[in-house]
This record gives C-alpha cells, structure tokens and sequence, in this order.
C-alpha cells in the first residue's frame, strides 16, 4: 500500500513539473515561517506570533518585501539570516535550486528534475537546461558580490559605519535588490539615502538586472561577443520584446513620476532639479516589483498612485525575480490591440508573427490577475476603512510581489493579512503555473464545434 501511495503521489508530480514548484515554495515557506517564531529570531528573545513570521516568511520567499514589523528592529541578527536565505532562495528558485545540487553532486539531471528546472525558469531551449542553471547561478552570484560592494564602500567611507556593519548593510540590501524583494534594515526603507547616486543607483541597477529576467540575461551574455565583432544583436523577438517594453516602461514611469509629484512637499518638492530626477527614476524602477522607496509613498498624490499601481500590475520580465504579469504578456496584447485597430487578420511585432496560443495565454495572465486583484481589493475594503487607492495599491503590490506600501500593511486585521499573503504566494507562483499545478490531466479535443461570432461592444 505504500508502494502504491507512493507511485500515485510520484505520478502526479510527475506530469505537471509546476505541482512541485507549487510545493517547493510552499515548503520553503512553511520551514522559514518555523524558523521565525522561534525565539531566537526576534530581537527581544520572544517567540513571534504565528501570522506575523508566516506574513514575513511569504514575503520572504515570494520576493515581495511587504512586512507587518520593522525587519531591521524586530528580527534579531538570525531572523534577518533567515529573512535573507529566503530571499535568496525564493528569487533563485526553489527547483531551480534543486536542480543545481543535482548537478553538483552527481554531475547530471535526471530527465524530471530537466521538466521541474525548465517549469520554474521557463528556459526555451530544453537541452540547454544544465547550462541555464549554471548561468543563474554565477549572474547572481556575481551581480550580488558587486553591488554588495559598491554598497558597502560608500557605507564605510561616506556614512561612517564600521567595516562589518558596512559589509552586511551593503550584502543585504544587494541580495534583497537582485531578488526585487525590497527588505531592508531601516525603518525608512532608503529614504535617508533619497538623494545618493552612490547607493541608489547601484540598487536600481541590482533591480533591473534581476528583474529583466534570466534567459534575457543569458542571450545578452551568450552574444556579447558576437556584438562586438559583428555589431549585430541576434536576439531573439522574447529578448527584443523585454528590452524594449522594459526601457519604455522605466522612462514612462520616470517622466509621470517626476511630473505628477514635482512640487509635492511630502515627496520630490524640497529636493533640487537632479534629485527630483533621480528619485523619480529610482521610483519608476522600484515598480518593476523591487519594493524600496526613496521618497514617502504615503505621502504620495492619488494619481501616482494609481500609476505606479499600472507599472506594478505589468510588472518586469518572465524568468526573473519580478512579479507582475510580466512586460512581454503586456507587449503581446498591446500588439494584438493595435493589430485589431488596424484590421489586419494576424497580431505581429518586430517583424514577427505571433502565435494564437501566445495571445490566449497573455489575455489569461492578465484578466487572472485583474480578478485577482479586484476581488482581493473587494475583500480588503470591507476588512479596513483606508482609502480605496491605499487598499488598491496594497493589493496591487502583494499580487505583483513588489513590496511598497502606503503603510497600512500592519494595520490590516489577522483576516486581511492572510489575503495579502495568499496574494503574494499566487503572484510569485504565477497564475498560469498554478492552474498548471492544479490541473489533475492534460486534455485533447479530437473535434471542433460549429463557429459563431457573438456580437462584441
């Protein structure tokens, strides 16, 4: 009988990889939300309460950054270990982790642990999974060192801070922008450093390499060379549509973000014209699902917000550490858009044709996540009497795992914080991915119905 159970269990897992990133990050999350309570993980040596280490270990894992207590305060030094081990592994992975110590210890992937590794990374290529997870591992090994290092000299040289406390402050807040978690150790997030180049833009940039996803990273990596002797970038259209959707998308935000909050007092009013500038652009980044803040988002005017919550609901690229429904899935429909203005019978971008499936999956994706979005805000305004746009941006920003808040996180009562939480974990685990893993059989239809055209408008 257990023999049975146990060829039953391995089968479902088996046809569906995603059912097993869905348990992996459920497991992980369960482990670090143990881990938390325990009284050794808070700074006054009392046990945490259950909601509040399960909220933080989601946020954890699921890269978000939402907290209902001040991470640098509350957590003592392991709590803050801990925090960020779950960082690390929720923004690699946890299959993808997996297939890694597969591959260190006996050298190969079995052909399940290939299915698991390419469900959670979403490689195209299924024969170059080994080298996918081997370019992880060093892009974010390499990427977290350097700027971890930037972060830790100008801590050590231009704030004062000893060189243990400036390694730490510096590797921290490295690790937590790769992932676009947005933990941090102050209770201000990165507002005292609002109008330091030296350590916001090092984070932007940790945020956006994470966030771009990593088969972007590759292919950028893979052609470096072939840039440099031929001058021609052979990326692919998922490359290309990234890129191009995720620049858009950064100047868009800088430019309605400086605009709309210029003269504001609580936010960019008292800074000069290149602070203004640069928080504006660190702010549009944050919204790639990264979760820092420069400036008081609180503070911010009703039409910020609603914008930031439009970039935090697209989100930043497929593959990465960046929640949302991804740029791609927003660049697919908006090219599906312009083809039905335009009459024409086929959507096309970059001189390709995209295919029907691509279309179904991107309208999925989105209106999965508007319903999401809409009923949890639903649920939260009859729980709390913020305002609408502070509860909208508070689910926008659980969904799409960003992390920034008006700061009504802690205030939500139990009921209401365990809607973020399902939010965080459905977000980071994608919509797609977890009807995927829900899903008990794959079925083919061997016919097709009459068509009609029902009347749209």
């Amino acid at each position: 009988m257990v023999s049975i159970a146990r060829q039953r269990a391995r089968s479902f897992f088996s046809a569906h990889p995603a059912r097993t990133v869905v348990l992996g990050f459920a497991t992980v999350v369960a482990v670090g939300t143990v881990l938390l309570t325990l009284p050794l993980a808070a700074e006054d040596g009392r046990a945490t309460n259950l909601l509040t280490a399960l909220f933080t270990s989601t946020s954890a894992v699921c890269v978000t950054g939402l907290a209902v207590v001040d991470t640098g305060t509350y957590w003592s030094g392991f709590g803050e270990g801990v925090i960020l081990g779950l960082i690390q592994v929720g923004g690699f992975g946890i299959m993808t982790m997996a297939s890694l110590l597969a591959l260190l210890v006996s050298g190969r992937l079995r052909l399940r642990m290939q299915l698991t590794a390419q469900a959670e990374t979403r490689s195209l290529d299924f024969g170059d999974v080994r080298r996918v997870l081997i370019g992880v591992a060093g892009t974010t090994l390499a990427v977290e060192l350097a700027v971890g290092a930037m972060l830790a000299l100008r801590f050590r040289f231009g704030y004062d801070y000893g060189i243990g406390q400036a390694a730490y402050l510096g590797y921290f807040h490295a690790v937590s922008a790769f992932n676009n978690a947005g933990f941090g150790l102050h209770a201000d997030s990165l507002t005292r450093y609002s109008q330091d180049a030296w350590v916001t833009l090092p984070v932007a940039a940790a945020v956006i390499l994470g966030g771009i996803g990593f088969p972007v990273l590759l292919e950028m990596l893979r052609h470096r060379n072939r840039v440099r002797t031929t001058g021609r970038k052979n990326w692919t259209l998922h490359t290309k549509l990234t890129v191009i959707t995720t620049v858009a998308l950064l100047a868009v935000g800088t430019v309605l973000t400086g605009v709309l909050e210029w003269s504001n007092p609580g936010t960019l009013g008292p800074h000069s014209v290149p602070g203004k500038i640069l928080d504006s652009f660190f702010h549009s980044t944050m919204t790639r699902t990264a979760g820092f803040n420069a400036i008081d988002v609180g503070a911010m005017h009703a039409s910020t917000l609603l914008m930031t919550c439009m970039l935090m609901f697209i989100g930043g690229g497929s593959a990465g550490t960046a929640g949302g429904i991804k740029v791609t899935t927003f660049a697919v429909l908006a090219a599906a858009i312009l083809a039905e203005v335009r009459g024409e019978p086929t959507s096309a971008v970059l001189g390709r044709r995209l295919a029907p499936h691509a279309l179904r999956q991107a309208l999925t994706v989105a209106l999965l996540g508007v319903g999401l979005v809409m009923s949890a805000t639903l649920a939260l305004l009859s729980l709390t009497d913020a305002p609408l746009e502070a509860v909208l941006f508070e689910a926008v920003s659980a969904f799409a795992t960003v992390g920034l808040s008006t700061g009504i996180t802690a205030d939500l009562p139990s009921i209401g914080q365990l809607i973020v939480i399902a939010l965080m974990f459905i977000g980071r685990i994608g919509p797609i991915t977890l009807v995927s893993a829900l899903a008990l059989r794959e079925r083919t239809r061997r016919y097709e119905l009459p068509e009609e055209r029902p009347v749209i408008g």
